[in-house]
């Protein structure tokens, strides 16, 4: 007795098509397509990009940008950046003989509760003394810490970002201050990490540990 075959069901054509955009800080750009079957699954998610696709200057091809989807609204993904650095490559092309790397790793919260980890590098021109090194480690926390203090996340996430490439900002706060103690070629934020949300915000179950998604 011949058994009757089961339908296949396609699992593509169950799926909707949900455009992915940037935040407000970031021009709200369409930055990919993802098919979903229940659009309750794509709070949490991890898209990555690059600076160079909003902005569209190439040389903004080396900062990974990747942002977190926050809520569905109809069609429309809404996201925050979860977190950006720079690609190894270019980090590594700022390393010159003779000079000196100084690092800062430090966690602040903004005035609207969002909590990050925002990763710091100098690069100097050349030999920086140990006790220089301190100074410079000083000045990186006072900055971050006043910015942090005054801007909400949206506003801050905008300064280490854009503000990076228009060589304004955190980055060039610091430089700034710090050239005094010793000649620098190279701040930046090399790397930053959303650690919390504000209780109540939209979005707040989501998981800030998930692995990027490139779509």
């Amino acid at each position: 007795m011949s058994k009757t075959p089961r339908k296949i069901r396609d699992k593509w054509r169950m799926k909707e098509w949900y455009q992915v955009f940037t935040p407000s800080y970031f021009g709200e750009l369409n930055i990919a397509n993802i098919p979903c079957a229940d659009p309750s699954h794509l709070p949490g998610r991890v898209v990555e990009s690059t600076l160079y696709e909003i902005t569209g200057d190439f040389s903004h091809q080396s900062i990974k940008l990747y942002f977190l989807i926050k809520e569905v609204q109809g069609e429309k993904v809404q996201t925050i950046l979860k977190s950006h650095e720079y690609s190894t490559d270019y980090l590594r092309s700022l390393v010159r003989r003779g000079s000196s790397r100084i690092d800062g790793i430090f966690k602040v919260t903004t005035k609207d509760g969002y909590t990050t980890r925002i990763s710091i590098v100098v690069f100097s021109r050349g030999r920086v003394k140990i006790a220089q090194q301190h100074t410079i480690r000083q000045i990186m926390r006072k900055v971050i810490e006043e910015k942090a203090k005054n801007l909400t996340y949206d506003q801050l996430c905008h300064d280490i970002v854009l503000g990076s490439v228009a060589k304004a900002g955190i980055g060039s706060d610091i430089f700034n201050l710090a050239k005094k103690i010793n000649p620098l070629r190279h701040v930046g934020v090399r790397k930053s990490k959303l650690l919390s949300l504000p209780e109540g915000t939209i979005g707040t179950r989501v998981i800030l540990t998930q692995k990027a998604q490139t779509a």
